[in-house]
C-alpha cells in the first residue's frame, strides 16, 4: 500500500464536497490533477471509494471509512509537526472558525492581534448562516464556531467573549402609528430565515406576546435584512453591531417595544470531543485574556443602546 498524505488531503476535501469539480475549486488545481490523485489512492484498495450515479458523486461505506481514519491521521501528523515547530519555539498550524453572518463585523477585532502575535498561523474564516456553521461544527470541520443562540444538539464547551443586543428599527421613511407596542399586524416584518439566531430569538419573543406577526420578507442574511428597512419595506429586528453606521447617521429609529433590546451573547463554542491542537489552546488564551480589553476598544459604543 502506497498512498500519500497528498492523497488523503484531497481524498477529504472530495468527500465533504461530494465533487470533482468543487474541491478542484477549493483546492486551486485542476479538475484533472483532483482525478488523478484519486485515481492514484484508488489504486490501493480492491473496494471502491466512490460511485457516480447519473452525474452525482457518491462516497461508498468503505470511503467514508477511509475518510474517518484519514482524517484521525491528518490531525496526527499536524500534531507532529506543531510539535516540532514548538520546540523551536515558533507556533504555527491552522486555525478554523465559522461564525453566523453577524460575525463578520466582530470575529475579525477578535483575530487580529492573535494573528499578528503568531504570524506563522494560518487563518480559515468562514461566514454563514447559523445552520451551516452548526452544521460545520458537528462534522468537525473547524475548529470554533461563533453563535449567539447555542445549539440544542451537540454537547460542546463554550466562552462568551461579550454581549449582543437585538434592537427593532424601522427607516427614519417608514412611518410608526401602531395601536400598541405589541400591535404586529400592522407592521410589515422583516423576517430573517428559519434556523438562524434573530429568528429564534424572535419567535420566542413573539410566542411570549402570543402574537403572530405580519411577515412580508423572509431574508437570508442580516445585510439584507439591514437594507430591506432601509429601504423603507418593513421593520425588523437586528444586531446593534450590524448598525453602527445607520444609528450614527440617524437612518434608522429605534422602535419603543417592550422588552427591547432583546439581550444575548456573543461566544465561541467547540465539540467537546474536540482534540484541541497546539494552535487552538493558543487562542483560548489569547481570548480569555483579551476578550474585555477588545470589547471596550471596538465595542463598548453598544453600551449607549
Amino acid at each position: 500500500m502506497n498512498f500519500t498524505l497528498h492523497q488523503l488531503k484531497i481524498f477529504q476535501v472530495v468527500v465533504r464536497l461530494k465533487s470533482i469539480t468543487k474541491a478542484a475549486e477549493v483546492l486551486n488545481m485542476t479538475q484533472p490533477a483532483v482525478s488523478i490523485q484519486i485515481r492514484n489512492l484508488q489504486d490501493q484498495f480492491e473496494i471502491p471509494l466512490t460511485e457516480v450515479i447519473g452525474r452525482q458523486l457518491y462516497i461508498t461505506d468503505f470511503g467514508m471509512e477511509l475518510a474517518g481514519i484519514s482524517e484521525k491521521i491528518l490531525v496526527d501528523v499536524d500534531t507532529v509537526q506543531h510539535k516540532m515547530r514548538a520546540y523551536k519555539g515558533i507556533l504555527s498550524g491552522t486555525l478554523r472558525i465559522a461564525g453566523v453572518s453577524t460575525g463578520k463585523y466582530i470575529m475579525p477585532y477578535f483575530l487580529s492581534e492573535f494573528m499578528h502575535q503568531y504570524a506563522e498561523i494560518d487563518l480559515v474564516l468562514d461566514i454563514a448562516n447559523r445552520s451551516k456553521v452548526i452544521e460545520r461544527l458537528e462534522k468537525n470541520e473547524i475548529d470554533f464556531a461563533l453563535v449567539s443562540v447555542v445549539p440544542t444538539q451537540l454537547d460542546f464547551f463554550e466562552e462568551i467573549l461579550m454581549p449582543n443586543k437585538l434592537l427593532f428599527v424601522r427607516s427614519v421613511e417608514t412611518p410608526w402609528h401602531p395601536e400598541n407596542d405589541s400591535d404586529f399586524t400592522n407592521m410589515p416584518l422583516i423576517h430573517r430565515e428559519a434556523g438562524s439566531g434573530t429568528r429564534i430569538t424572535l419567535d420566542k419573543y413573539f410566542e411570549k406576546l402570543n402574537v403572530t406577526p405580519k411577515v412580508r420578507l423572509t431574508l437570508t442574511s442580516s445585510e439584507a435584512v439591514k437594507h430591506a428597512v432601509l429601504a423603507g419595506l418593513g421593520v425588523s429586528a437586528l444586531s446593534v453591531f450590524s448598525l453602527k453606521n445607520e444609528l450614527e447617521k440617524g437612518e434608522v429609529h429605534l422602535l419603543p417595544l417592550s422588552g427591547f433590546p432583546l439581550q444575548s451573547e456573543w461566544r465561541l463554542i467547540w465539540l467537546k470531543s474536540k482534540r484541541l491542537s497546539p494552535v487552538c489552546k493558543a487562542y483560548l488564551d489569547f481570548i480569555r485574556t483579551y476578550k474585555e480589553s477588545i470589547f471596550e476598544q471596538h465595542f463598548s459604543w453598544t453600551n449607549q443602546y
